[in-house]
């Protein structure tokens, strides 16, 4: 959330400059408002385990498009996540995804935006702070990264096809529709692999649902692995196994369009 307050997003909602009808700039900017008025509780931000990301989730009493602006100082000058929720356009369930962040580092972000009718708001300077860099990674490559999606239990749009679980993008996500606790999706990594460490990063929407809690991974339609917790990649005990087709499946979620942003197969070097 760093834009400077004075710099308002690149969206289709704002109108830089107002012209009258001879051609010359009107005498007033419209008004900003404060976002806090149309915000029906707090905005929440939930940084990636990393360090490296974070979302920001909030809710507004009314239809809106929009964008956070985020910095490590109040100039807010380092980058602007939009609105990547579901609907597209103005509406009110809002969630953006600030990523290039540093670890153990404090934020600061703005909510600004419009709505649908017309009207510019901004919020107040608020902050946050990613958490310290993880002490141990798995080790080797990420092998799902370019994996061939083989099933999915279904997609909610093509904006959010399976195959965005494995592009290496935390901004994009696989959602299903609505499958809740039933949500899964099979990999194939074109090859046998010595898999050390897993990961299923979530997705999530902002009233709370759509966030896949533990997940299962079966290997060639035979034994299956897990429960282990969605987020932070999980180092695999006993050495791990060997696969190339692997299905996860959600196991206790929130309900709704689970599905996840980035799912990982960490191999053996």
């Amino acid at each position: 959330m760093t834009a400077v307050a004075r710099r308002f997003l690149p969206l289709p909602l704002a109108v830089v400059v107002l012209v009258g009808c001879g051609g010359e700039p009107a005498s007033e900017a419209p008004a900003v408002l404060s976002a806090e008025q149309v915000f029906t509780e707090a905005p929440v931000v939930l940084p990636d385990p990393s360090g490296t990301s974070a979302t920001l989730r909030v809710t507004t009493g009314i239809d809106m498009a929009c964008a956070v602006v985020f910095g490590r100082d109040e100039s807010l000058g380092e980058g602007i996540a939009t609105d990547a929720d579901m609907g597209g356009g103005a509406h009110a369930e809002h969630q953006a995804v600030m990523r290039g962040l540093e670890p153990g580092t404090e934020y600061f972000y703005r909510v600004q935006g419009s709505g649908a009718d017309g009207r510019l708001y901004r919020s107040e300077l608020m902050s946050f702070r990613t958490p310290d860099a993880p002490v141990a990674e798995p080790p080797g490559e990420n092998a799902a990264l370019g994996a061939a999606v083989v099933d999915v239990s279904s997609e909610f749009s093509g904006a959010f096809a399976a195959g965005n679980a494995v592009d290496g993008d935390p901004a994009t996500e696989w959602s299903s529709d609505g499958d809740g606790d039933d949500a899964s999706i099979t990999l194939d990594l074109r090859r046998a692999v010595d898999v050390v460490g897993l990961a299923l990063r979530s997705r999530s929407m902002g009233d709370g649902t759509a966030v896949v809690e533990t997940f299962t991974v079966t290997v060639d339609d035979g034994q299956t692995y897990g429960p282990f917790g969605a987020g932070a990649p999980v180092v695999l005990d006993d050495g791990g196994f060997t696969g190339q087709v692997l299905r996860f499946d959600a196991g206790t979620t929130t309900g709704g369009n689970t599905g996840a942003a980035e799912i990982e197969v960490h191999e053996a070097p």
